[in-house]
């Protein structure tokens, strides 16, 4: 029992430490800039209703 309490401990640790190691000890990105959406790509059309997603309606019935 304790070896899967340590267990989950360690898997919740890891939950909170790997968002983490994606930005530095300032909070930056590495000098990555932020990408910033286009007039064009804020305006087009960003749902298709594809095959598998009428699948998915039809399925489970919305």
């Amino acid at each position: 029992m304790n070896a899967r309490r340590r267990f989950f401990g360690a898997l919740g640790l890891a939950a909170v430490a790997a968002p983490a190691a994606a930005f530095e000890a300032d909070g930056g990105t590495g000098g990555l800039p932020p990408q910033k959406e286009s007039e064009a790509e804020k305006r087009k059309p960003r749902y298709r209703e594809t095959d598998h997603v009428r699948a998915f309606y039809r399925t489970n019935r919305y």
